[in-house]
This record gives structure tokens, C-alpha cells and sequence, in this order.
């Protein structure tokens, strides 16, 4: 199965803030359903940021350690618990599309967004696929170490010993203004220590951390590059498909306008930087 037929952009890798990050997701989200491009796009964080689920409790952080390591913190629009993007370690994706033209159902909606993370992974050599059955947390506050679910969770290893698979990526969707945004992350390189420190007093030894997440250079004779390149082909040749059917047109060195860049900014300071977002849970506002 392929993307939907339409005008496409690819925005290859950039290297940003986590605030600006999340802001060009919502930017991309907002063209989309006006009628403009949808968008495939891989980004690094840069500096390496922590990103809170949008429900997430504050006090599960660790303020202090995050602003003397210079690690950014923000908020997802996204459900789930805080990931710890390292700006090595963390290969990040997104797609934007109108919702008229993916599943409504959630799970046919994830498994249609998520065939390039699948292919990506095929086309470096890791065996990875959705985990078979639930498997049960360690540690709510933290996304990697929560509950894996068949949706979304992606776990790579040895196919022979299914019970010693670890989670390789995770993805999450959220629906706003008749677009469908679905952002994730593919593990390239795991730091237990620094990923669990973002966090205030978790009750994890990095050792337990490492039993539940894998890296891809854990599994493939691959650098981070290499990596990049086969989400960005996954991504593109998601798009274009076997060339049947309805055409899709993609532009492979797609950029942002300059509106798009000061729609992001605006929502960088209002929203993305913004205490009342990044602090507060959503029913404590005022």
C-alpha cells in the first residue's frame, strides 16, 4: 500500500530545536488541510530535548538536570509519557496528511502511516516489526517504558526468540483541523543514563532500561547516516508507490515557506516555549 495520491514534499533531515520541532509538525498539519502539500520530513533534535506527552505530570521531570545539561524540554500534542531525544540517538520522522485521505480507524490509520518505519527498518537490515501482545510497564511516566501496544510499538531482534525483542521506535497520531500528523522515533543509539536522568527519581536501573529498548546500531554494521537515508527513502518511495493508479507527485527537496517558518516561530513563543504549555498539564491551566 502507498500514500495518498496528491501533491507531496519531502523535507530531509533538519537539525532544530524540540520546540520548533513540534511546531513545524502542526505547521505542516495546518497546510495539509488547507489545501497545500501533505508532508514527509526526517529531523534531529538539536540540542537533545526531552518531550513530554501531553498529559504528562511536570513533577515526573527533572528540571535541574535538564537545564544544566542543556537539554530542551517541551510538549507534544501527542498522548503517551516523555521521551528523551538525543541529538545522536534519535532519528525523528513525521508525516501530515488531510484525514480525508487515511483511515479513520485508528489502528488501519497507524498501520498505514507506519509502512515506511517498517520498510526503512527492512532496508538496513533490522528485523523489526509491531510487538505480537501487550507487554507491561516499567515505568509510566517514561514512553519507552510503558505498556508496548500492537498499534504503534515497534520491537526488533532475533524473530527466533520473540520474548527477547526490544522496542526499536514509537509512534503516536493526533487529528487538528482535518489533518492527521503522526510523528515518531527510531532508536539509532541507546543511552539508558542519560535517557532515564531527564527524568525526577525514576525507579529503573539503566540495566532494565536496556532490556526493553534497542538501538539500531545495536543490530546493523550501520552509522547514523545510513540510517537517515533509509527512512528518507522509505519515506519517498512510500509516496510514489509502484506508479499505478492516481498519480503522486513528490517534490524531493521540499522546504518550508516563509509563512510556514513564521506561523512556526509564532508558535514557538506562544505555545512551544510557553510555560502555561510546557509546565502545566492541560486540565490545571487556567
Amino acid at each position: 500500500m502507498t500514500a495518498p495520491a496528491g501533491d507531496w514534499r519531502l523535507i530531509r533531515e533538519e537539525s532544530r530545536p524540540g520546540p520548533m520541532q513540534m511546531a513545524l509538525d502542526e505547521v505542516a498539519a495546518e497546510t495539509a488541510a488547507a489545501g497545500g502539500p501533505a508532508t514527509v520530513r526526517t529531523y534531529r533534535w538539536e540540542p537533545s530535548c526531552l518531550t513530554l506527552g501531553y498529559r504528562q505530570d511536570p513533577a515526573t521531570v527533572d528540571w535541574g538536570f535538564c537545564e544544566r545539561e542543556g537539554i530542551d524540554v517541551t510538549r507534544r500534542q501527542t498522548g503517551g509519557g516523555g521521551i528523551y531525544h538525543d541529538a545522536h540517538g534519535d532519528v525523528a520522522y513525521s508525516i501530515a496528511v488531510p484525514a480525508a485521505d487515511v483511515p479513520g480507524a485508528l489502528m488501519d490509520c497507524y498501520h498505514r502511516l507506519c509502512e515506511p518505519v517498517l520498510d526503512a527498518f527492512e532496508r538496513l537490515g533490522v528485523d523489526a516489526d509491531y510487538v505480537d501482545t501487550a507487554v507491561p510497564e516499567l515505568y509510566h511516566p517514561a514512553c519507552y517504558l510503558r505498556e508496548l501496544h500492537p498499534a504503534h510499538d515497534v520491537v526488533a531482534g532475533d524473530a527466533g526468540e520473540p520474548d527477547a525483542r526490544r522496542k526499536i521506535a514509537g509512534n503516536a497520531q493526533y487529528r487538528k483541523r482535518d489533518a492527521v500528523i503522526q510523528h515518531g522515533s527510531l532508536s539509532f543509539s541507546v543511552t539508558p543514563e542519560r535517557h532515564l536522568e531527564t527524568f525526577a527519581d525514576p525507579p529503573v536501573t539503566p540495566a532494565a532500561f536496556r532490556d526493553r529498548v534497542v538501538g539500531i546500531d545495536e543490530l546493523a554494521a550501520v552509522d547514523r547516516a545510513d540510517a537517515v537515508a533509509a527512512l528518507e527513502a522509505a519515506l519517498a518511495a512510500w509516496v510514489v508507490g509502484d506508479g499505478e493508479g492516481e498519480t503522486t507527485d513528490l517534490d524531493r527537496d521540499g522546504s518550508w515557506t516563509e509563512a510556514e517558518l513564521a506561523r512556526a516561530e509564532e508558535l514557538v513563543e506562544t505555545k512551544y516555549r510557553a510555560d502555561e504549555w510546557v509546565r502545566t498539564r492541560p486540565g490545571d491551566r487556567g
